[in-house]
């Protein structure tokens, strides 16, 4: 057994004995949902940044600072600005009126102001996309076994699968804020000392820039290859109103906590965010012909570091894709217990047994994640499809309906067609491919907005109210 994957094993079972420590004090949906809604400004920053810095943080803006350059920025300086947007409006309203009618989920909320069918709606879409969302960071861990170990790909999806339930299911948002919170510490201080001993190690910015490729936009921060600020459009909706980031809100102890956790977990991703992109053009040093470009982060940490701190670099790495990984079986976990079982099946059900429904329902979610993991081709695959279905379905109608009360179920249910409709049409004709703007998740965002502002003035039109 190699140093590296001792470290990982020992590491992921450290998490593992944690989160069952903590686990063991949770006997109600309300702990495992929403923590008793007692997260403070510290435990709301770790749990959000640890969630946000996952396989598409890191060995997928690696790989795409590997083949497009320093425009990899925006993958997660997109998610960064997003953030913000979630700290300083939608975060703090929406919290309120959580706390007021004692919301635990996405779909609370959605039955709250647009009605049941838009809430059944919502949530079976979540669990189309979710699980792709969850098997990019199985394909992540699998990536980084394959790299240290040359174990098959599917010996990484299991391990990874296997950690991350172990731990989750046991209690829920609690848990993973505190786990969260030593995720959080591995991932800062593995990135903080890998980028400057990996950039020394090959001459500095000055050895990097005369080594990487000399093409007009592989230094361009705003545009370079398939990477740029158009990412603003995939990624950055989606942080603003992800099921997953808006529940750990509701766990906040009040709005101040809000504002200062993830606007201190805002200005840490946009830190961060330069560092995979440079580690990803240094892999690119080190290999100009790699074959799958997203091995390049791990191909910097083991041959561009000494081997403690190359471990440690690669615990952070497997830290950022299991960090991520629970806050997905958070959002399926509560959303099939509460948003579909307890709304529609069993009304009656008692809280213990909504507790052991979303236990289960974190089991089966990661199950087909490690499904769809053996099958889809790479990270930035399996994000892209989670983070346009979100964005395209939920934007619009979450924050528009946090600042008024007039439109209603039909301008929900109208704009989440016409963004599915667009993105699947787009899609199909691989309109992207000739311009940039005609990306699918861009004009699916455009076509909802449109449709719903129609919808809301011809009903207003013709005086109907809900």
């Amino acid at each position: 057994m190699n140093f590296e994957l001792l470290v990982l094993l020992v590491y992921s079972a450290s998490l593992i004995a944690l989160g069952l420590w903590i686990g063991r004090r949770v006997e109600s949906s309300g702990e495992f949902f929403v923590a008793n809604r007692k997260l403070g400004a510290g435990l709301i920053f770790s749990t959000v940044l640890a969630a946000n810095i996952g396989a598409g943080s890191t060995v997928g803006a690696a790989g795409l600072g590997y083949r497009d350059g320093l425009a990899g920025w925006w993958w997660v300086g997109s998610a960064a600005l997003g953030t913000l947007i979630l700290a300083i409006w939608i975060g703090p309203k929406i919290w309120r009126i959580a706390a007021e009618h004692g919301l635990y989920t996405m779909g609370d909320y959605l039955e709250l102001r647009y009605g049941q069918s838009v809430r059944v709606v919502l949530s079976g879409l979540l669990w189309l996309g979710t699980p792709a969302l969850l098997a990019a960071q199985l394909i992540a861990m699998s990536k980084i076994l394959e790299f240290v170990t040359g174990a098959p790909t599917w010996t990484g999806i299991f391990i990874g699968a296997v950690v991350i339930m172990a731990y989750f299911t046991t209690g829920g948002l609690l848990t993973s804020a505190w786990v969260n919170m030593v995720q959080a510490i591995f991932i800062l201080i593995g990135f903080a000392i890998a980028l400057p001993w990996a950039l020394q190690a090959v001459g500095g910015w000055s050895g990097l820039v005369s080594e990487i490729p000399q093409s007009h936009d592989y230094l361009d921060f705003w545009n370079g290859g398939r990477s740029g600020w158009i990412y603003l459009a995939i990624i950055g909706p989606n942080f603003i109103v992800s099921p997953g980031l808006i529940q750990k809100v509701y766990g906040a102890v009040d709005e101040r906590a809000i504002r200062l956790g993830l606007g201190a977990a805002s200005l840490a991703l946009l830190v961060f965010a330069i560092a995979p992109p440079i580690l990803g053009m240094i892999g690119r040093v080190y290999d100009p012909n790699l074959m799958d470009h997203e091995h390049a982060l791990m191909l910097v940490l083991r041959n561009g570091l000494p081997t403690l701190l190359g471990s440690l670099g690669l615990a952070a790495v497997f830290s950022a894709e299991i960090s991520s990984a629970d806050a997905i079986l958070f959002m399926l976990s509560t959303s099939l217990s509460k948003d579909l079982y307890k709304r529609f099946i069993n009304p009656d059900a008692s809280d213990k047994k909504i507790l052991m429904v979303s236990r289960s329902a974190a089991l089966a979610g990661g199950t087909i994640a490690v499904l769809l993991a053996l099958v889809l081709p790479s990270i930035i695959d399996a994000l892209t499809i989670f983070y346009s279905l979100m964005a395209v379905c939920l934007f619009i109608p979450v924050v528009v309906g946090l600042y008024t009360r007039r439109p209603g179920t039909p301008e929900a249910l109208a704009a989440i067609g016409a963004g599915i409709a667009v993105l699947i049409i787009v899609n199909i004709m691989e309109l992207e491919n000739s311009w940039p703007w005609l990306d699918a998740s861009f004009l699916g965002l455009l076509a909802s907005a449109a449709t719903f502002g129609i919808v809301f003035l011809v009903r207003r039109g013709t005086g109907a109210r809900t």
